[in-house]
């Protein structure tokens, strides 16, 4: 058996705020709004991005994360900061550099340059 990936669900107290946030950022697009309590983007490359209404958000990290790529790291992190992104850290291992983001509802993810 082998499974591929098709989507990737967050929680949130506003399905549709966030995923029209992700959606701009990824240059994705809301496909599905189901009333608001689960909106699903449709990310360029086929993956998806799932956005399930909660009544409590998850305390505390989230056990799962994204992991973004960008031609450029420095103007991606700019970009996404000024559109509401929270800074969590900088990374950096020999050879690779990311930074850790968090989005207007504190799920966090990662952005690398490419490599």
């Amino acid at each position: 058996m082998t499974l591929s990936p098709a989507m990737i669900t967050l929680d949130t107290t506003d399905a549709l705020a966030l995923g029209r946030w992700w959606a701009e950022r990824t240059g994705g697009q809301v496909v599905e709004e189901n009333d608001g309590w689960f909106v699903m983007v449709a990310l360029p490359d086929g993956l998806r991005l799932g956005f399930q209404k909660v009544d409590d958000p998850t305390p505390g990290k989230n056990r799962v994360h994204v992991d973004f790529v960008a031609a450029d790291l420095d103007a991606a992190v700019a970009e996404l900061r000024a559109a509401g992104a929270g800074h969590v850290g900088d990374r950096e291992m020999p050879g690779f550099r990311w930074v850790t983001l968090s989005d207007p509802d504190g799920n966090e993810f990662c952005v690398s340059g490419a490599h």
